[in-house]
């Protein structure tokens, strides 16, 4: 069981986007990915290398304690790292948002 110090610290280390001595992205940018992938929106990524995907929005899964967005670009599916994205603009028509900067 985790003592209250102990929830209290793990939230402190999640606001400054490191548990577990990994770096993840803040919850709230976290929760439109999985929307993205709920919906299958198609999306339009932007990575802090300058590389740009697109691919419908399938899966969150982890691997090697890093967690990877899934995308189908066209019948290949590619693993995203989340630390990687800049930006993931949506381009399915009506979607609940339009656009995420990390």
């Amino acid at each position: 069981m985790i003592s209250r110090n102990d929830r209290y610290s793990l939230a402190i280390l999640q606001l400054k986007g490191q548990v577990m001595g990994k770096d993840v992205i803040p919850c709230e940018l976290h929760d439109f990915v999985e929307v993205a992938c709920m919906y299958m929106y198609q999306l339009k990524l932007i990575l802090k290398n300058g590389e740009v995907i697109e691919g419908k929005a399938i899966d969150i899964v982890s691997v090697d304690q890093q967690e990877m967005l899934v995308v189908d670009d066209g019948g290949e599916k590619r693993q995203i790292d989340l630390m990687a994205l800049t930006k993931m603009q949506v381009l399915t028509p009506n979607a609940k948002f339009s656009e995420v900067v990390f």
